[in-house]
């Protein structure tokens, strides 16, 4: 997700557009995941896996259907950034953007219905609840890709503000979430695993 941004996001943005739109772009993009995060209730996955709550003492059930809610918010950039990729530069940009998108949402969705199944759910209804998570994303890309196919001189702002929402995401929720449990080394293999994953996807594709 973070050489997504950086390769199928912020650069492409630079080429469109000059440093301070991007720069803009990015800032907006950051502080509107920003809001989401303060103004809807949600909970982070290490803290709903974890039985020593804080004081409110949540139900499994309960801190499920949170996590959730924390994966919906965070899908909604990810849909957005596909759908301004292939406004701005078609299969050979937005293709590499989806493919990272869905193999990062495979432990996602397992992270989203672990907490389900603990708080009573089947297995089956968890998984299915789990990707309801994901519906957002396809409404999210047909909106950004009609709306910056219409208004083309936005393009770089709006890859920009998908990389700056997406951003805020990895280091808010992914790269944390990875390195909550003692698995520092594996986390921090793992990323550069897939950062060079998505290099060598973009360049097939490119």
């Amino acid at each position: 997700m973070l050489a997504a941004t950086a390769f199928s996001l912020l650069v492409p943005a630079l080429d469109r557009g000059g440093v301070w739109e991007v720069v803009a772009g990015l800032a907006a993009g950051a502080a509107l995941l920003g809001v989401l995060d303060a103004v809807v209730p949600h909970a982070h996955a290490r803290f709903a896996e974890h039985d020593d709550l804080p004081a409110e003492q949540r139900s499994a059930r309960e801190r499920g259907t949170l996590l959730l809610s924390a994966l919906t918010i965070h899908n909604l950039p990810e849909g957005m950034a596909v759908g301004v990729a292939f406004a701005a530069g078609g299969v050979e940009l937005g293709a590499p953007l989806a493919l990272a998108i869905g193999i990062q949402n495979i432990p996602e969705g397992f992270a989203a219905a672990a907490p389900l199944v603990r708080g009573g759910a089947s297995r089956r209804n968890a998984a299915r609840i789990a990707a309801l998570t994901g519906v957002v994303e396809p409404p999210a890309a047909l909106l950004a890709l009609v709306a910056f196919n219409a208004v083309e001189p936005l393009l770089s702002f709006g890859l920009a503000f998908a990389g700056g929402a997406m951003l805020y995401v990895i280091v808010d929720e992914l790269i944390p979430e990875s390195q909550a449990r003692g698995n520092e080394r594996i986390a921090t293999f793992a990323l550069l695993v897939g950062f060079a994953l998505m290099l060598v996807l973009d360049n097939a594709f490119g």
